[in-house]
């Protein structure tokens, strides 16, 4: 029996109870497992296990139907109509007494949900429907607002505190993901609303913007008045151990937070070549996408503590508050993720800058180990700390990194040129050589850059382009539109044509 099969079996022998709840769905979703997502959303969290009876007895599901109920599952889940706001929820296949068996694990959220219109908490081992008990209602909200400060209604923010440029960038992200997002669709307030960054607070009857609105997408000087303590302390401590070799203070918004800590790491850390399958990624990008979204989304931001990314010689330490649900080194194997700031982590995976709930820290131990030969480690406390091992490397001549000998190989120089901060991948030149010769629709452009993977092209290419400014849409009133085409801005122009002076 292995350890998974075994705390399962652990888990049965508690029987249901107000975080463990049973389904058996031999061939099919029962219908109230839907009351049961939405209760535990709104209580807890816990456990739905498909497959095991109200007894206890793992029944299993029809082989045959097991990839259809996660199909119609997270179909489902996803659906406004069905439970709102949606959750992002994700459904593990396990093996007990060689029967197959779903486990889904929910995180207690920061929103009060819906499940078809009605308002379900649990009790005990019950789903209870509270829709038209306006106390129990008004207590479930007052207890989602004293728990995740990311709720909090600043009713002297307004829209134009706001930078409209910042959410036309998101919303374009957001296109770039799925392109019938709903975001595209929407107005600047339509959005903040169907984000839940502005909302309505039931026992005041006020309306406004949230702490998360503010963080997100406010101007440098609402998110001062709000939080005058926010920042992230970006350091390189390598020479000089007493200060710093280099140090970027960002006190700005969480957009252009995630941006500046992307591109501190690319300038300071090597990117050896790596190859997932036939297709070479970036495994630094892919583990410090991951270090990044975790020291803005799981942050406490109403304690005064300043995050820290620190990049020393071997490893990168990370340092953010914290609301601690446990102590000491978490091991993946038996983590329960609880979302922090849930609003704030559902706004990052909407723009394609965070995976669910778990599947970043899964993704973070698969690459860590590869990238510096040890596990990442993460600890949990009132301070939340992740320590990545790095290859050594040293200062390269042209003042970008390389790593010292017995690395996999050395990165390639893409630092941009001229008015551009930071680093463009060399992945972004390429698609901008593409486009200098005539604007082309997605499809014709990831054709001439012979590539298969849609989200990898979008996810590398088009998505930085589009965020650099080096590329525009030739109709960006339609997003959407089937006749959409991307071409070099001036901006885009000026950088290739420096590039190419320099490669």
């Amino acid at each position: 029996m292995d350890t998974n099969e075994h705390k399962l079996l652990e888990l049965i022998s508690k029987n249901e109870g107000i975080d463990i709840e049973f389904k058996a769905c031999r061939n099919q979703l029962s219908r109230d497992v839907y009351e049961t997502v939405c209760a535990f959303l709104n209580r807890h969290g816990g456990t739905i296990l498909l497959g095991v009876t109200d007894s206890g007895e793992v029944q299993g599901i029809d082989p045959d139907a097991v990839n259809r109920i996660k199909k119609d599952f997270v179909t489902a889940i996803n659906n406004p109509q069905k439970i709102y706001p949606p959750a992002y929820l994700s459904v593990d296949e396990a093996e007990v007494k060689g029967k197959k068996i779903l486990r889904i694990y929910v995180p207690e959220s920061s929103q009060v949900h819906r499940c078809n219109g009605r308002i379900y908490d649990r009790n005990e081992d019950g789903d209870i429907d509270i829709t038209d008990h306006t106390r129990q209602v008004a207590d479930l909200y007052q207890r989602k607002q004293a728990t995740y400060s990311e709720n909090k209604i600043y009713p002297f923010a307004k829209l134009e505190d706001m930078r409209s440029d910042l959410i036309d960038k998101c919303r374009r992200l957001a296109g770039v993901w799925r392109e019938d997002h709903p975001w595209l669709g929407m107005d600047d307030l339509e959005l903040l609303k169907s984000a839940q960054l502005y909302q309505t607070n039931p026992e005041t009857g006020k309306s406004g913007i949230t702490l998360a609105g503010i963080l997100l997408l406010g101007n440098d000087r609402i998110i001062m008045s709000a939080v005058p303590h926010h920042r992230t302390d970006l350091i390189l401590r390598k020479v000089n151990l007493d200060r710093y070799d280099d140090r970027d203070l960002v006190t700005t918004n969480l957009i252009e937070s995630y941006e500046r800590i992307m591109a501190f790491v690319r300038k300071h850390l090597p990117d050896p070549f790596y190859l997932e399958g036939i297709e070479r990624i970036s495994i630094r990008d892919a583990i410090f996408r991951e270090v990044a979204s975790n020291i803005l989304i799981h942050r406490e931001y109403t304690n005064a503590f300043p995050a820290k990314l620190i990049i020393e010689s071997g490893q990168v330490r990370t340092e953010n508050s914290n609301k601690p649900h446990g102590f000491g080194v978490i091991n993946p194997a038996d983590f329960s993720p609880f979302p922090k700031n849930p609003v704030i982590g559902r706004f990052f995976r909407q723009i394609g800058w965070a995976d669910e709930l778990g599947s970043g820290m899964r993704k973070l131990m698969k690459y860590g180990k590869a990238y510096g030969s040890a596990d990442p480690e993460m600890i949990e406390g009132d301070i939340f700390r992740i320590i990545v091992k790095v290859p050594e490397f040293g200062p390269a001549s042209d003042g970008a990194v390389t790593p010292k000998v017995g690395t996999k190989s050395a990165p390639s120089r893409h630092q941009v040129a001229g008015e551009v901060a930071g680093e463009v991948a060399g992945e972004v030149y390429k698609l901008l050589m593409v486009l200098d010769k005539c604007p082309l629709t997605r499809t014709e452009a990831q054709a001439a850059l012979a590539l298969k993977g849609q989200a990898n092209f979008r996810d590398r290419y088009l998505g930085p382009a589009l965020d650099a400014g080096f590329i525009e849409m030739t109709i960006p009133d339609k997003p959407r539109s089937s006749k959409q085409k991307y071409r070099l801005t001036e901006k885009g122009r000026q950088f290739l044509a420096a590039e190419k002076r320099e490669r």
